[in-house]
């Protein structure tokens, strides 16, 4: 049996990657999940593997019983920039030697294909827009500098190792099944407040734009990069500018409510002013492009917090 191991496979990005993944797989493959979930409801070609991925030798273990691995999509990390703030040693640990760890793996077990989950985070305070993934590399945050790092260890790889490396910088990602709590999205934070009859906080005067990626698209380019046999890094955005008062604007219309007016307060530390990003690489060589537009993808997210009514 072949095996594609997905870390963080029951997170946001994870979850929506194995529906679509197991609906496409060749016989004599499965998929194994490293996440610290301790049980999950799963289908019958998926294995859950209960492992912290700074874990080195437990992880080790748990690859020694897979028969063969093809490939790793890395997803597990931890993605918030306040988050970061606060446990930077944590953060480190997590995305950089966790990074490491599986780079390792994947030269210790001969696995030819290694796909990181990267950030737009990576880039800073764009010089120019759209952003190409030429831009200089100048991580504003701890976040964006441990998810830079992750990903010049898995360059590293490629070129010493001869590892078939692809990393998709996310942009900002949205959609059903967002991360609640304290380091939620705007968009999250934005749905769950108007859905209350609140007002959300825009932190800034609200002119910050952001390029914000349905995640049933970001599926397609992790099954894409899983398939393709080209390398390199490759942005992974929507390639529209959206002001956060415009998409305040957006999800007031699609939820409904009039007079509910956002509170304003100061920009947080790390957030840079604009982002837009230049996606004709991944169309290029991936054979990729978005497909859901932010209206149409913000309706199915609204629709989806309202059938399921998820925590602030």
């Amino acid at each position: 049996m072949t095996y594609v191991v997905i870390t963080g496979g029951m997170g946001f990005i994870g979850r929506h990657t194995i529906i679509e993944l197991v609906k496409s797989l060749p016989a004599g493959v499965e998929v194994a999940i490293v996440d610290k979930v301790e049980r999950a409801k799963l289908p019958s070609v998926v294995t859950l593997i209960h492992k912290d991925i700074r874990d080195r030798e437990g992880l080790k273990e748990a690859f020694r019983d897979l028969e063969e691995i093809d490939a790793i999509l890395h997803l597990a990390a931890i993605v918030s920039i306040e988050e970061a703030y606060e446990k930077p040693s944590l953060t480190v640990e997590t995305n950089v030697l966790g990074t490491l760890n599986l780079l390792e793996l994947a030269r210790m077990f001969d696995i030819s294909k290694f796909v990181y989950a990267s950030s737009v985070a990576v880039y800073g305070e764009p010089k120019e827009l759209p952003i190409r993934e030429d831009h200089p590399l100048n991580p504003l945050n701890l976040y964006g500098l441990t998810k830079l790092m992750g990903e010049q260890l898995a360059f590293r790889y490629l070129e010493d190792y001869g590892l078939k490396v692809i990393s998709l910088r996310y942009f900002n990602v949205y959609g059903p099944g967002m991360k609640g709590g304290r380091y939620a999205g705007v968009i999250h934070k934005f749905i769950t407040s108007l859905l209350k009859g609140r007002r959300p906080v825009i932190y800034g005067d609200g002119s910050q734009t952001r390029d914000f990626i349905y995640v049933d698209d970001v599926v397609r380019a992790n099954l894409k990069a899983l398939e393709s046999k080209t390398t390199g890094p490759f942005n992974i955005g929507s390639g529209v500018e959206t002001s956060v008062l415009e998409l305040y604007r957006y999800l007031t219309e699609i939820i409904g409510v009039k007079g509910i007016r956002p509170k304003f307060a100061p920009p947080r530390r790390g957030d840079v002013k604009r982002s837009l990003a230049d996606i004709r690489r991944a169309g290029n060589y991936l054979g990729w492009k978005p497909r859901v537009d932010l209206k149409n993808g913000l309706a199915k997210t609204v629709a989806w917090y309202r059938s399921s009514k998820p925590t602030v």
